[in-house]
């Protein structure tokens, strides 16, 4: 009798204090193969990397690939949450997959956070959005850096060539409006597939407009395709690309053909070339200490990072969940939800992120630094 009346005062406590016992469980969908493989494989190395204890409670990942595929991360998110009921979900890795898995998350009550830049996913902030926030520096904020720098160097004429999707279409929309309000001249805007092998038309066309400066809004290494085409064409103005670039593998598919490029990156891609005064430098060398330790030296990704700092951000969040509901129930997913938007200047790899029911980004510009290629590798600029 003593022994009973002794445990269900312990359960008693545990319900009093809102301790909650059950898993967390943590969906995944990253694009490991296909097309956007080479930011999708960083992903998921750094997810093997995150906690596997929060708060006290169990964490567990369920890990997919979407193979760079829009119906596969559909499929994906509603398995996650259908079958493996999680908590919340992490991905996935492009624009176009985030933006078709928003719906699920929406009508399953489940919050998610992306891993894809497109300001789309998260803007506006309405009853579906209200579900979803993200990692990546926005479009419309990494615009602005590039034509900061094309208004600083005197650019005049600039062309445009992106991906036939929605990454491709949110940069094109919001760079297009940004060069109007800076009084620059757009004279080409052109398209491609990410799983095109030519662009040879494209590129001509670019060409024969002469503009000072072209912007690739591209992402991984089929980015390199328009600009290999563009060297092969005798084409000596500014390249700009996106910081959907930043990682070893596009240096190693553009070679020489990069030499020179300008783009606006997160800060962990350089981490060590910022002073110490730099607010984001720690929480990014913490992450490349964590990945560059199990993989080695130099294999450090910005889209890894990206998936890095969805853990942070959950990491934030679930304590404060904890003290309203247990996991595995819809209470603790709305509970999740309500405190990743009230999240304030939590440290990342990538930046500090501070939340807000208008804002599930949560980014400033301490979120962004300019680099060019120089010698095969990243350089600041000064």
């Amino acid at each position: 009798m003593k022994l009973r009346n002794a445990l269900m005062a312990a359960l008693g406590l545990a319900f009093a204090t809102g301790i909650a016992h059950a898993d967390i469980n943590v969906g995944v969908t990253v694009s490991a193969t296909g097309p956007a493989a080479s930011l999708g494989i960083p992903e998921r190395n750094t997810f093997a990397l995150m906690p596997k204890e929060i708060a006290g409670q169990k964490v567990n990942y369920i890990i997919l690939d979407d193979a760079s595929d829009t119906t596969t991360a559909v499929k994906n998110i509603r398995k996650l949450i259908s079958e493996d009921k999680v908590d919340v979900i992490l991905g996935s890795t492009t624009s176009p997959n985030s933006l078709a898995m928003i719906d699920v998350a929406a009508e399953s009550k489940t919050p998610m956070i992306a891993m894809a830049a497109a300001s789309s996913i998260v803007e506006p902030v309405d009853e579906k959005r209200r579900w979803v926030f993200k990692t990546p520096q926005n479009d419309a904020q990494m615009s602005t850096a590039i034509l900061e720098h094309m208004t600083n160097s005197g650019v005049k004429t600039v062309a445009f060539i992106g991906f036939a999707d929605a990454y491709g279409e949110g940069w094109y929309k919001q760079f297009s409006t940004l060069v109007e309000v800076r009084g620059l001249k757009l004279v080409a805007n052109e398209r491609y597939a990410r799983t095109d092998t030519s662009v040879t038309g494209q590129v001509l066309k670019m060409v024969s407009a002469n503009p000072d400066a072209i912007l690739i809004a591209g992402s991984g290494t089929p980015a390199a395709l328009p600009q290999k085409a563009l060297k092969e064409r005798g084409y000596k103005g500014k390249i700009y690309q996106t910081h959907g670039v930043a990682n070893n593998d596009f240096l190693r598919v553009c070679g020489r053909d990069c030499e020179g490029t300008l783009l606006p990156a997160g800060p962990v891609l350089v981490a060590d070339q910022l002073p110490d005064s730099n607010p984001v430098k720690k929480s990014a060398m913490d992450y490349i200490k964590v990945y560059e330790g199990a993989h080695g030296a130099g294999s450090v990704s910005t889209f890894g990072a990206h998936a890095w700092d969805t853990g942070l951000l959950m990491a934030a969040a679930i304590p404060e969940a904890l003290k309203n509901a247990k996991p595995g129930t819809a209470e603790f997913r709305a509970a999740m939800r309500d405190a990743l938007e009230n999240l304030k200047e939590v440290p990342a790899a990538h930046g500090i992120f501070s939340m807000s029911p208008t804002d599930h980004l949560g980014l400033d510009q301490r979120s962004r630094v300019m680099v060019q290629i120089k010698g095969g590798a990243w350089v600041v600029m000064k």
